[in-house]
Order: C-alpha cells, then structure tokens, then sequence
C-alpha cells in the first residue's frame, strides 16, 4: 500500500504531493488539492472532470492489452471499437487510428448503463411484477368466478325444472279434469236406465195381477206400453284422450337453456412487439357485398330529451350505451334493460368503454376524471389538471387510452395510461405541428390490431391514424364518391381484420378502411346520423344512431 494512502496518514494531492487532497480529476484518474486543480484544469488539451473528492467515481479497472502484456489498455481505438495500449498506437495495428479517450468511452457506456438499468428498474421489471400480481389474482378470483357460473346454471336449471314441474301439473289437472266430466256423463247414462228400469219392473207386476185376475175390466182397460221401451235410452259414448309426448330436441333444449361459449386462451405480446400479426394471423374474413341488419335495440333514449352518444359491446348480445343525461345502461338485443348506473358526480359521461375484464370506464369531462365501474361501484382512477377528459378505449394490453383538451381549448392530445399511470403522450407530428385539432368537440378513438391508434377528428374532418410510438401514419378525409354533404367523423372501432370503421354521421353511412387508410366501402343498412360505435367478439358492428336512440347489429363480414 501506497504510504500516503494509509489509515494512519492523511491523504495527499497527488501532484505537489505536500497538501491534503481535495478534489478528483475522473479523467486522469488523479487526486488534487486547490491549488492543483486549477492548474490542471487550465490545461485545454484536455476535457478534465474535476470532483470533489468523496464524489468520486471508483477507480476503473483498465483492461491488459491482449498483444503487449505489460500494458494496460487506457486509450479507445475509434475506428475498431476497441480499447488498446499506447503501444498499439504507436507502433502497433491500430497506428494511424482515430483515438479517445477509454474514460469519455467509459463515462458514455456507464450512462447507457444507467439508463438500462433505470429502465429495467422503474419500467420494465415493475411491468412484470403487475402481470404476476395480475394472474396471481386472477387465479385467486378463479373459484369466485366459475362458482359463479355454477350458480347461474343451476339457477337457470331451477327454472327450467318448475316450468316443467308447472307444464306436468296443468296437463295432470286437465286430465282429472275430463276423468270427472267422463264419469259424470256415465253416472247420468246410468241413472237413466236405473229410471227405465224401475218403470218396466212395475208394468211387469200390474201384467202379473192382471193377468191372475182374470178380471175383464182390468183387461179391458190394460195399454200396451211396449213399443215405448222397445227404444233403448241412448248410449253415451266418450272418446278416451290420449297423451302425444313430442319427441324431445336436444339441440333446442340446448339452446333454451342457455349459451356458454368455448373458453378463449390467447397468448397476447407485449406492448414492444410491433404487430401480434406476425405471431398470429386472424382468420380472413372477406366483406359482405351486401351488409346486413340483424338486430335493433331501442336505448329508451329520447331525440329531444337524452340523445343517445355512445355504445360499447360487453358481449355478443350485450352492449352498454349513454347519452345526454347522468345514467348509462346495458341492454340485450331484445332491448331489456339489464343493469343502469349514474355517475359519480351527476354529470353527463362523455364517452364509456367496457375493459378486458368486463368493467365499465367512463370519462367525466366536467369533473375531470376518468371512472371505473367494477361490481357496481364507481372508483376514480384518474384526475387531470389543466386538462379535461374525452374520449376512452381500452388497448389489447389492458391500458387505456384518453382523448383530452386542455382548459383554455388550445391544445389536443392521446395520453396512454397503465391503470392511474401515464404512459405516453402523443400531441405533435415529426414537425412538431399539432396532430390533432384544439378544441373540445368530438375525437371518439380505437386501437388497431396492429396497435395503430386511430381518431375520428370530427373538427378537422378526419380520421388520424398515428403507430404505437404516436409517429402519424397517415390522414383520411373521406371518399369523394357520391358524398352529398363533408365527410364528418363521429364514432370509429376496429375489427380483427385491422379494419377501420368510422360514421360519417351527416351522410347517414360507415366507412370501412384498409389499416393503411384505404377506402373500401360504406356500410348503409338505413342507418340514421350514425354516432357512436363498436365491433364484438365475432366482428359485428353495433351502430348507436344519435336522434332514433336505437343501436343496431349489422353483419358485415
């Protein structure tokens, strides 16, 4: 050990070597007191690194020069990519190379590292923590879950069984009911004939007497009464019913009793895969040339009163739907209303989206958050300042994406957020010009299969389609065939295709696009001002038609 370096002693500049050191030059790996130091650093030749001495980074451990073994490589050979000793340089391969110096190397590769390593530590790892948490409490809510299903199909069994129970004693009731009215005919024939009888038994005893008699007066006066009887009393007939069982369809008992899809297990890719086609395609599923209208609900929302805005699909033949007033609402296809809920604050919900896990997010512009609805309970999960909420879709990666204006109207955005956490903004082109027009007016938005981000810009009269880094792809500004009046973009979802679907609310019609934003066709089906829309599991499309209030299924693949 070096003698000035030792407990007992205190520590020495390393140039004039006679004052306590004080600070550290990381570049030349040198300790230095005061007055050292601003004779080093005077030295312009170089990019000196004064520090002080505590805040010195540790010594670096110079590699030895794999050609020269009594060097050690303290100088960076530009142009290989390599460290090298002063003897390579001079005399060696890398003579006449550009050179640096390994510690500027060292300094930039320690800051690639920390930026790994912050990465790894406050983004990455704790995004794979969240998933493990995430399947470990799905995995606990599995039992709860599939009792619950248990308990549904006994439930539905139940019913069956008292309406079969109430069916077998209606058909037992009418049949005791015919058994009486059968015997009672009976018991009528019988008394009859018992009456006839009785009247023949006493004019065979008057013949009798008469006849033993032998008085000519009773004789004389006798009637013959025998023509009368010869008349039998009629007879009464009665068909036995007989019971006709239907043979039992098993198929429709099936279907009677209720649906219960296949379980779907997809493996989805992280957010940094570029396309989950390249693992998996969809199947093709070409377009109907002639689309075709399969259901229609009526929302109970009215044209003048609570227009209806916004439809988001929580199964195949369940969809949630809101409109101008406090309450949103899931419907069947037969228009029954299953659950309503208001919100929060009493305000009018800008827009609703339905999560992987079959909550209900909606937006409340007017407070200034952004709402979560799980078993029937609102929780606020998020809360701007100096921003207000608008639109919402839920990503294949269960994040969700918000449309929002700023309080004084003069800026746009799409902010990505995991849970309550932002994520990525996304306001401004390569240009640094807005993506977006600045006002507080419709931008309903959808992801793509291909995780494009797609927003139906009503104000600028376009769909802007930007990549899930937020670069612009493209802008499309409608067909000019047969439009009768601007293309106007309200509602927009996407399908497993990477479609792009969007109403054009003045033209009465959808747009159907390619994901590169090529027109296709226009789905019609006597849709009236298209508003808000979604697709389902299985590609149909779910129209919530403004002034009507009525949402309707159409089949268009």
């Amino acid at each position: 050990m070096h003698p000035r370096r030792s407990a007992q002693e205190v520590l020495l500049c390393d140039l004039c070597e006679t004052v306590p050191l004080q600070s550290h030059c990381e570049l030349c790996n040198i300790n230095l007191c005061v007055n050292c130091a601003g004779k080093h650093v005077s030295d312009s030749s170089k990019r000196h690194k004064v520090v002080p001495f505590l805040h010195r980074k540790s010594t670096p451990n110079y590699p030895k020069c794999p050609d020269h073994a009594d060097k050690h490589c303290e100088i960076y050979c530009e142009k290989c990519g390599v460290p090298v000793c002063s003897t390579c340089v001079t005399s060696g391969k890398h003579k006449g190379h550009d050179i640096s110096d390994i510690l500027e190397k060292l300094g930039s590769k320690t800051e690639s590292l920390q930026r790994d390593l912050e990465e790894l530590e406050t983004r990455i790892y704790p995004r794979y923590e969240e998933m493990g948490s995430n399947v470990e409490t799905e995995k606990t809510e599995l039992e709860t879950k599939y009792g619950k299903l248990t308990t549904e199909a006994d439930q539905q069994g139940e019913i069956l069984h008292q309406e079969i129970t109430a069916i077998v004693n209606q058909r037992k009731s009418a049949i005791a009911e015919m058994k009486t009215k059968h015997l009672d005919a009976l018991n009528k024939n019988t008394k009859e004939i018992t009456q006839k009888m009785a009247e023949l038994k006493q004019i065979m005893s008057d013949l009798k007497s008469i006849l033993k008699s032998n008085d000519v007066s009773l004789t004389s006066a006798y009637k013959s009464r025998n023509s009368q009887f010869r008349t039998l009393p009629p007879k009464v007939r009665v068909t036995l019913p007989s019971f006709s069982p239907q043979k039992i369809n098993k198929d429709q008992l099936n279907e009677m009793f209720g649906s219960l899809p296949p379980l779907s297990i997809n493996t989805e890719h992280g957010d940094t895969m570029k396309s989950a086609e390249a693992v998996s395609s969809p199947p093709v599923k070409p377009l109907l040339d002639e689309p075709r209208l399969t259901a229609t609900i009526d929302t109970g929302y009215s044209r003048f009163l609570d227009s209806l805005y916004s439809v988001s699909c929580l199964s195949e033949d369940q969809v949630w739907t809101c409109g101008t007033n406090d309450t949103m609402k899931l419907l069947n296809l037969q228009s029954k209303l299953l659950t309503s809920i208001q919100t929060k604050s009493g305000n009018t919900p800008e827009d609703i989206a339905v999560t992987r896990d079959g909550d209900l997010v909606y937006t409340d512009y007017w407070n200034n958050t952004v709402n979560l609805i799980k078993n029937k309970q609102i929780q606020t999960v998020i809360t701007l300042q100096g921003w207000r909420p608008g639109y919402v879709c839920c990503t294949a990666g269960n994040d969700l994406l918000v449309t929002m204006i700023s309080d004084d109207e003069t800026q746009s955005k799409v902010v990505r957020y995991s849970g309550s956490t932002e994520k990525q903004s996304i306001q401004f082109d390569d240009q640094g010009r807005p993506l977006y027009s600045s006002d507080n007016n419709t931008k309903y938005l959808s992801e793509n299969k291909n995780l494009d981000i797609c927003v139906a810009d009503f104000t600028a009269r376009a769909v802007v389609v930007v990549n899930q880094s937020g670069k612009l792809r493209f802008r499309y500004t409608g067909h000019p065939s047969n439009t009768e009046q601007s293309f106007h973009p309200y509602g927009i979802t996407t399908d497993s295709q990477s479609h792009i679907l969007t109403a054009d609310y003045h033209n009465h019609r959808i747009h159907i696009l390619d994901q590169d934003g090529q027109f296709l066709r226009y789905i019609h089906c006597d849709v009236v001002y298209p508003f808000g829309l979604c697709v389902d599991i299985r590609d149909n499309l779910f129209v919530a038609e403004l002034y009507t209030a009525k949402v309707k299924k159409i089949q268009y693949l």
